[in-house]
């Protein structure tokens, strides 16, 4: 692979997360708007599954992706009249989900394919990703405001982290399961 076909590869898999990611979030908007805890703190968070299945997928090209579309959301979306919270909150949205790629790969022998992504160990790189997210962004709200910081935040965002990845990946498994067609006892799978 050429140098300038990888970096094609690289700036696709910004783009497509990017756009997953935001149309994440306008779905999100859309279904869940109602059940918000606080701005930016939501019982169900969809763009939480594209979190974590870019960076699992796509490695540092989905956490760049992420990164921009979380600032894009940030700015002009949640936060426009707050820049250190859409700042730190867009780097935090795209390094909490990059940690626990770093991790599975470490400790899961994760493959890039995801080939070797058990449920299982899936559903531990969810719980994981739905711990360390809210807790670096509470971190980072206490940080910023030790007296007003009301860690009552920290269970929802888990909570809707978990709920929206849980959502993510098994509404992808199920699409996957109904359109592709199954392989036949004994027929190795195609390259």
């Amino acid at each position: 692979m050429t140098i300038l076909s990888q970096i094609r590869l690289h700036l696709g898999m910004v783009l497509v997360t990017f756009v997953a990611f935001l149309t994440m979030v306008g779905v999100n908007e859309v279904l869940f708007r109602t059940v918000e805890f606080i701005p930016g703190i939501n019982w169900v968070y969809l763009p939480a599954g594209v979190r974590l299945l870019a960076t699992l997928l796509f490695g540092l090209s989905g956490a760049i992706g992420l990164l921009l579309a979380s600032w894009c959301a940030s700015f002009w979306i949640f936060f426009p009249d707050d820049f250190p919270r859409a700042f730190v909150g867009g780097i935090i949205a795209a390094v909490a989900p990059y940690i626990v790629y770093v991790m599975a790969r470490r400790f899961f022998g994760l493959r890039g394919s995801l080939a070797n992504l058990t449920a299982g160990k899936l559903l531990i790189c969810i719980v994981g990703y739905s711990v360390a997210s809210p807790l670096m962004h509470h971190i980072w709200f206490h940080l910023r405001d030790p007296v007003g910081h009301d860690w009552s935040g920290f269970f929802v965002m888990a909570t809707g982290d978990f709920l929206g990845s849980v959502v993510v990946f098994y509404t992808i498994k199920l699409a996957l399961n109904r359109w592709m067609p199954p392989r036949a006892a004994g027929t190795p799978h195609p390259r």
